[in-house]
């Protein structure tokens, strides 16, 4: 072991002159230990949060899709599907139907919604993952969202009407064109059930077939608004993977230039990126206690450079360099942030697969949540960020007492 890292060890452990140093060393190393502790366990409870957002978002959307680039319809590929789904982990590629629509039911206001047709497949999927034994709609029927039926008085069985925008703007061209008007027809469907699954979707989304809604959203035969992929696995890292294996069979075609693959994070940026800020203000707020128990050991290190001056001197004169001294007072803050990083997230680690397995911690309302208790992921990712940055403001911090304590060593050689 090189001297000055034994000697470093030596003036961490061994007792100090003045008993206030090791109790402000002994606060300095709690405080890293609960502040990375507390880091890591609020990050793993708002990742939890935000996963089980994604889970609910999964329920209707796929992991992936495939879209035009502007935004647009696209041709329907059959080539394409089959390529797609050959895929390792590919499960499912379908086309879907998503637009903006007029919902009106009878003696209310018409409500803009957004109408999503899925395939068979899809809706077997949903039904799955929802647990729900009938399904949601037929050939010709629709589903609407529990929020969006309050609003719009809408009950099971009834018959709404269901048009795309589009239609008025036919009917205002009409008025200049009386042939036209013939062969105008606003769709009249009748709602097969009301689900509740997520807010978004509760709030303004009908659900549909694929040929009904290609008629409400007047599509042409053989185009679609995208392609949905489900997959073995959804986790955002293995979508991430997937759709770089999507992108190269979509280059390998030649179709990159008109179509994108796009992630759910992708599609609903505003939700995501609300939760990311969130998730990253919490840690920028909480790495201030982390701050505050780092520059305590500046006063413990000086103090302890004082402690330590005749050892110092002592030191010198056995032929110790400046370089050396630095590295005595560096690295004993540096220890003190690793033992105290590596213990709080020790500490996280086991408080966090006891709440995944147990449940321990519960929500304040059961009722008002869909859960009972708090979902938590821990990613090594925050765990080893938030401890690097915890090491190297215990480094920073060290500096100043490290320079001081060289400059005590000189002065005590000189006679000063």
């Amino acid at each position: 072991m090189k001297p000055g890292l034994w000697i470093a060890r030596r003036f961490s452990f061994a007792r100090k002159r003045f008993r206030i140093i090791n109790i402000i060393s002994a606060v300095s190393l709690a405080g890293i230990f609960v502040g990375v502790a507390t880091i890591i366990v609020v990050l793993s409870v708002l990742n939890g949060f935000q996963e089980l957002a994604r889970d609910l978002f999964l329920q209707v959307e796929s992991p992936l899709q495939i879209v035009s680039r502007d935004g647009k319809t696209m041709p329907l590929d059959r080539e394409l599907l089959i390529e797609i789904e050959a895929l390792p982990d590919v499960l499912i590629a379908d086309p879907f139907m998503e637009g903006e629509a007029v919902l009106a039911a009878p003696g209310m206001p018409g409500e803009l919604v957004t109408v999503k047709g899925i395939s068979a497949r899809a809706e077997e999927s949903l039904m799955r993952r929802t647990g729900e034994p009938y399904r949601y709609f037929g050939p010709t029927t629709i589903s609407v969202g529990d929020m969006l039926a309050y609003r719009a008085g809408i009950r099971v069985p009834q018959e709404v009407r269901l048009f795309s925008p589009e239609l008025i703007s036919l009917g205002l061209s009409s008025l200049s064109q009386p042939w036209v008007l013939p062969g105008l027809s606003f769709p009249v469907v009748r709602v097969e059930s009301i689900f509740s699954l997520q807010r978004v979707f509760n709030d303004h989304y009908v659900l549909a077939s694929l040929p009904l809604a290609s008629e409400i959203l007047l599509m042409k035969e053989g185009e679609c608004s995208g392609i949905d992929i489900r997959s073995d696995r959804e986790t955002r890292h293995a979508s991430r993977v997937l759709k770089a294996r999507i992108e190269e069979l979509i280059m390998q075609q030649g179709l990159d230039k008109t179509l994108t693959v796009r992630l759910l994070e992708d599609k609903y940026t505003d939700v995501f990126a609300v939760m990311i800020v969130e998730k990253w203000v919490s840690f920028s707020v909480l790495m201030l206690v982390v701050l505050v128990a780092s520059l305590s050991l500046t006063g413990s290190l000086t103090m302890t450079a004082i402690d330590k001056k005749k050892e110092l001197f002592y030191l010198r004169c056995l032929g110790m360099e400046r370089p050396q001294f630095l590295t005595i007072f560096i690295v004993q803050g540096v220890m003190i942030g690793v033992v105290g990083s590596l213990g709080g997230a020790g500490v996280a680690w086991a408080l966090t697969t006891l709440q995944e397995r147990f449940g321990i911690v519960q929500l304040p309302s059961k009722t008002a949540f869909i859960i009972d208790t708090y979902p938590v992921e821990l990613l090594w990712s925050d765990v080893a960020l938030t401890c690097l940055i915890t090491i190297g403001l215990s480094f920073l911090v060290s500096l100043s007492p490290a320079f001081k304590a060289a400059a005590l060593g000189k002065a005590e050689t000189t006679g000063e």
